[in-house]
């Protein structure tokens, strides 16, 4: 049974980018075969390469709150070659970058490319509600954009104009 799990996190731009010097980052390419809200249950299914070798499908509810459902499911190569072609127009592609943070929290700080260059984000994944509730952003954190459909990666990768237009 391919992994599962509830998705909690919390999304903020960047007021001060980290250091990254030394620090290993993950190159994302994701593509968006369906983006869709017509059964009034909103999915995304998405492809996702990582460093140019893992692959995989991700299958994503829309947001309630801070959770959502998220369900990966590996694809080999030939699979993801296969369907990489219908993300046409649909994709985005970012350097990830994990920095520690307290309490045992992972800051994932996501620094875009190609139409999306000069976006810059921080996303923090929770065990559950109340510590997302609970968190207290560092300082290199800007304004949080948690539930602004325009900060989605479905979004992102299917603005005509690449950064949200209040990107500042």
């Amino acid at each position: 049974m391919p992994p599962s799990y509830r998705e909690i996190e919390r999304k903020f731009l960047v007021r001060q980018p980290p250091d990254t010097a030394g620090v290993e980052f993950k190159l994302i390419e994701q593509g968006y075969l369906v983006i869709s809200s017509e059964t009034g249950r909103p999915i995304e299914i998405r492809l996702r390469r990582v460093n140019r070798r893992k692959t995989e499908l991700t299958v994503k509810s829309k947001p309630a709150g801070q959770s959502r459902i998220e369900v990966e499911i590996p694809v080999d190569e030939g699979q993801f070659d296969a369907l990489w072609p219908l993300t046409a127009g649909r994709r985005i592609v970012k350097r990830r970058y994990p920095i520690p943070l307290s309490e045992g929290l992972l800051a994932e700080y996501d620094n875009y490319e190609e139409k999306l260059t000069g976006l810059k984000v921080v996303e923090v994944e929770f065990p559950d509600e109340e510590q997302a509730r609970r968190f207290n952003p560092p300082p290199w954190f800007g304004r949080e954009v948690s539930g602004d459909p325009a900060y989605s990666n479905a979004e992102l990768a299917t603005a005509p104009h690449g950064l949200p237009p209040d990107h500042a």
